[in-house]
């Protein structure tokens, strides 16, 4: 990689549905600065860029201006790196396809490329965290949704439109649960944040068991109750937790058949719930791995913290 002295700064954005965070970060890794703005709030997806640029003026002025960056890199759910694109994404406002790569550079003045917010963080993990020096594994990201990023060889899959590695759409029950993609049954429907929660409010409906849970507004629990409530010793919070964790492990056995993978990095809010999510993806995983693949992949969270990951992945993308 030839660097060059005048511009030793690169700026990496984590765009989530809710919040989007910017980073400068050098040529060491390191985020020299840093600042956020609230992704939902602008219908034009122009008025969301001229707020970004904004807010990134205090965090550029520490590093000397844009005249020392040299380029952008965006993070962003369905975000197409063919295309420089967002593409149809179900949780962000702006509909259709947005130029959001074309929008960045002609705001800033750099160049801007995006990918999706998973393959981000998964770069972010490969240069900086958990799976340095990796060529084949596969980043599990656990959030509002379940996204992925799929590495062979050293490099992320991006197959022939820039969209491969869904494996949060995987279905995994026949006529499952009902998912923002229009389908029926998908992986993140029961193993993201919100699919912990639907597996609560089931579990509570069906079962008469006591549990702290039962105080709590059915239709506000969150997957951190849940995780409060297991801390407690809730015999039904670890069954929900048992539940989620066999499912992941069970299609992360399937997954291995793709790159025969060095390891599987989990990453997000879910994983903050330790070893009670990931004591039964490893048992799941171990009954269910075909025997050639056996013993050979280490199930590994994520050593980045919050969006760090995410923001040094995509700044990745602005030393290209």
């Amino acid at each position: 990689m030839e660097l060059t002295n005048e511009k030793p700064y690169v700026i990496g954005l984590d765009m989530g549905g809710t919040n989007s965070v910017f980073g400068i970060v050098d040529q060491r890794g390191t985020i020299v600065a840093q600042t956020a703005i609230k992704t939902k709030g602008y219908p034009d997806v122009n008025d969301y860029v001229a707020a970004a640029v904004e807010a990134l003026q205090p965090a550029l002025d520490v590093v000397g201006g844009i005249e020392k960056v040299r380029g952008m890199g965006i993070g962003a759910p369905n975000g197409n790196y063919y295309n420089g694109t967002i593409e149809y994404a179900a949780n962000l406002e702006w509909e259709g396809v947005v130029p959001i790569g074309e929008l960045f550079e002609k705001a800033l003045g750099v160049p801007a490329r995006v990918t999706n917010d998973a393959n981000a963080a998964a770069m972010g993990e490969m240069a900086y965290g958990a799976a340095k020096g990796m060529k084949n594994w596969i980043m599990i990201t656990l959030g509002t949704g379940v996204g992925s990023g799929i590495v062979v060889d050293g490099k992320i899959v991006y197959g022939s439109d820039g969209f491969a590695g869904e494996l949060g759409h995987f279905m995994v029950e026949p006529n499952g649960r009902s998912c923002g993609c229009g389908r029926r049954g998908c992986l993140e429907t029961y193993c993201s944040a919100t699919g912990v929660a639907r597996t609560a409010r089931e579990f509570l409906a069906k079962s008469a068991a006591p549990s702290p849970l039962r105080d709590l507004n059915p239709d506000a629990i969150t997957s951190y109750d849940v995780f409060l409530a297991a801390e407690k010793g809730d015999a039904l919070a670890m069954e929900i937790f048992e539940f989620t964790g066999e499912m992941l492990g069970r299609a992360c056995a399937n997954f291995a058949t793709f790159n025969s993978p060095e390891a599987f990095v989990f990453f997000g809010g879910l994983c903050k719930a330790g070893h009670y999510i990931m004591d039964p993806i490893k048992r799941a995983y171990d009954a269910n791995i075909l025997n050639i693949y056996a013993g050979k992949a280490q199930l590994l969270v994520s050593s980045l913290k919050g969006s760090e990951a995410a923001v040094l992945g995509a700044s990745a993308l602005g030393w290209e």
